[in-house]
Formats: C-alpha cells, structure tokens, sequence
C-alpha cells in the first residue's frame, strides 16, 4: 500500500512541477519544494531528504558537470560579444540569401550548436539576423521561433555524432563510450529527424504565404546596429575556426593521444581540454578586440551559474524521487516493459526529460537510476553500449521541449511571441518528431539489428 501512496506522490510531485516551471517559477526553488512533497508521501523524514538526498544530488552533478558547463558558457559568451558567431551568420547568410530564409536561418543554428555553442546564446545571437531575413523575405514573424528552435533545439544537441553538447557527454559516464558513439544510428537519427522537420517549416511557410500573411514589426524589438562595432571582412572565420577547433579536440585529439599510449582521458576531460582549446583559438583570433574577453569571460562564467543550477536542482528531485517505494515499481515497469532494453530506455529518458523540462536534468536522473542495470543487461544479451548512450541522448531532447522548458521559455520571450503563437511549430520539429524517431530507433534496432 505504501508503494501505491508513494507512486502518487510521485505523479503528483512532478505535476507539480511541471505546472510550476511552465508558470515561470524558478526551478531553485520548485524542485525541492517538489522533492518534499514526494518524500511526504512516502513517509520520510523530511529533513533528511532535503539535507540529504536532495543536496547531494544536487552537488554531485554540480561537482561533475560544472566544468563543462562553465568553459562553455564562458566560450559561447566569447563567440557572442566579439562578433564572431554573428559575422559566421551574416556570412552563411550573404552566401544563402532570403529566398530561403528557412535554410539561412537553421543552417547557422545547426553549425554553431555542434560546435559547441550554448543554444541560449544561439538563440540571442540568431534571432536579431533571423528576424531581419523573415522582414526581408515577408515571412510572418511567428514562424521564426520555430526555424531556430529546428536548428538549435535537437539534431546536433543530440543525434549527429561528436558533438560537444552536454546532451552527447552524459552518457559516457554511464557506459564508457565516447562522444562518436553510434554513429550509423546517430546519422540515420538525424536524417529522420532532419528531413520530416524541414519539410514541415517549408510547408508552414508556403501555407502562410498562400493566406497572404506577410512580416509584422516586433513593436519591443529594437535592431541593435551593427556598425557600431565594424568587423573585417574576414572576421567569419573567427566564428569558423574555433567551432571546428571544439571538434576535432574533442573527438580526434583523444584517440590519438591513446592509441599512441601518451594519455587516456575520460570523456569529462576530454570536453574540457576541447573547450579551453576553442575559447584559447576564439581570443586569439580576437586579441585586437582585449576590452572585450574579459567582460565576456565574466558574462559567461555568471550565466553558467543559473544554467547549471537549473539542472542540478532538477536532478535533485530526482534524487529524492528515486529512493522513496514508489519508484520501484516505476523502475521495475521500466526493466521489464515489452521489447528491448533499448525500447525501455528511450521511454524513461523521454518521459523523464519531459518532467522535469531538461533534457541533460532527465537523462540524468534516468540513468542514475537504471543506468547500471542496462549496462547489465546489455552485456548480457549482447548489446553495444554506445547503441544505449546514442538512445539516452536522443530521448533526452523530445519531451524535454514542453511547454514549460526553459529553452523555449527564453525563445519564446526573446521574440516576444506567445506559446499559441509559435509553440505549434517548435512542438512539431523539437518535440513529436525527435519522440518518434527515438522511439523508433529503439524498436527498430532492438528487435532487428
């Protein structure tokens, strides 16, 4: 009776903060007061789960990922306040031109995530460019959230191998796989998400040109001019250059090194020294601009903070969630569900991501929890581990984009439209399409392959 009472608690809990988060409430607030509510239910010493489960959960991610999440705060914030990022968008843009506006606005989006750039600053650095092309191209500013969420949101945040999104890293600690892992599965993931997606946004746009509606000033938006602050005219490959830097760091330089028996770093090493490396490159690139690193330096190490607490505090609730009755039973129907353990996984990441509104905060709390026995079962029937890393990473970014997740709460502000205004289209590309695919991708290769 006590697992029943606590299975509610659960279900209760995370309505709870699902409701909170999407009114705007701080997670750092909602997720222990959440956490509470669960431990109540099951009977706990409440105390001791705040103090106790919940802080250490807390700090435990903090003391793994804050690295990551600070160098690439701190080289996102570089890449936007020296104008690197934006003169490698205004240069894929003059190359592509506003008769595709959709393309000119992802393909920027798409190449500054994988290469490592927080989409919280994509989405500053695009939105002012993507709104000046969808003026341009009389397009109806409301479609523009969805283009950038496309872009920014899911393929190179988590299916297209190597990337440095943290979404990519996670699993890593988990199976012992690296960043590359799954390669076939991540290319044929981001196909399927990829195509399906473009097609839709196309045919969104056609549909509003065909009912005539056409480019409406953002009354609050004011264009911030780009010539108080002149750039060369090669100044697109210091947008260039370190996002290629991040990559061939984070994904050649590590094999390398242990093939030829100099150093074995660990994946969290690995995107650290791959960061320092491409922030190194980035203020090199822009020495004539030195006013500017060290503002950006100290923009970008506070707006780490808020980030990583965000998702730590989210798994903090998971912390709790995970010791109380109630989840046994959830973690018992998640081990023995129908089909693979591959199937099993992609529901819990999703279902977990989706809770909480993060897609590194749920995959993490879902392998805290059932890493261990996947692992285990995979080696017991055979199965490669990277299949379950490149599974938990798809899954991590589908349900997370619910309405209530902060990434589409800061789009959504920055471009100053409502959820019923432009949350269809990113709900489409960033969130159903990425669930089935994953979904997919975990029968089709669990049963078949």
């Amino acid at each position: 009776m006590i697992s029943i009472i606590s299975l509610c608690g659960i279900v209760f809990g995370l309505g709870l903060l699902i409701f909170l988060a999407y009114k705007g409430h701080s997670i750092i607030w909602v997720a222990p007061v959440c956490a509470i509510i669960v431990a109540a239910f099951s009977g706990l010493n409440l105390l001791d789960a705040y103090m106790g489960d919940y802080i250490r959960g807390t700090a435990e991610y903090i003391i793994s990922w804050f690295p990551a999440f600070f160098l690439g705060a701190v080289y996102g914030k570089i890449m936007d306040m020296t104008g690197s990022a934006r003169s490698l968008a205004n240069k894929i843009v003059s190359l592509i031109g506003p008769k595709f506006a959709l393309l000119a606005v992802v393909l920027p989006c798409l190449l500054m995530t994988y290469g490592g750039i927080s989409l919280f600053v994509v989405v500053f650095v695009i939105y002012p460019m993507g709104y000046a092309i969808y003026r341009e191209a009389n397009l109806p500013r409301t479609l523009l959230p969805g283009a950038i969420a496309f872009g920014a949101f899911g393929i190179t945040m988590t299916a297209i191998p190597g990337t440095p999104q943290i979404q990519n890293i996670i699993p890593t600690t988990y199976y012992g796989t690296t960043a590359t892992a799954a390669p076939m599965m991540g290319i044929v993931a981001a196909i399927l998400i990829a195509v399906p997606g473009y097609i839709y946004l196309d045919w969104r746009i056609r549909r509003a040109r065909k009912k005539g509606l056409g480019f409406v000033e953002d009354p609050k938006f004011v264009e911030r001019s780009e010539n108080d602050k002149p750039l060369p005219s090669w100044h697109w490959l210091c947008g260039l250059i370190p996002l290629i830097v991040v990559v061939l760091m984070l994904n050649v330089l590590p094999d390398i090194l242990r093939k030829n028996g100099i150093v074995d770093w660990n994946a969290n090493q690995s995107i650290v020294v791959a960061l320092v490396a491409g922030i190194f490159v980035t203020c090199l690139m822009n020495i004539n601009q030195a006013k500017t690193l060290l503002p950006a330096i100290n923009k970008g190490a506070d707006g780490s903070l808020t980030a990583i607490m965000n998702t730590a505090c989210a798994v903090g609730f998971g912390s709790v969630v995970k010791i109380v009755p109630g989840f046994l039973l959830l973690k018992n129907a998640m081990l023995n569900m129908p089909g693979s353990i591959l199937f099993s996984e992609s529901v819990a990441v999703n279902v977990l991501a989706g809770a909480t509104g993060s897609a590194s905060g749920g995959m993490s709390i879902a392998l805290e929890a059932l890493g261990p026995q996947y692992l285990e079962k995979a080696i017991e029937t055979g199965t490669n581990p990277e299949l379950l890393h490149r599974i938990a990473s798809l899954a991590s970014g589908g349900l997370d984009t619910l309405p209530h997740n902060g990434a589409v709460l800061t789009l959504l502000a920055v471009s100053n439209c409502k959820h019923k205004e432009s949350y269809l289209d990113i709900c489409v590309t960033s969130c159903i399409i990425p669930v089935v695919v994953s979904v997919l991708l975990a029968l089709v290769w669990g049963l078949f392959l």
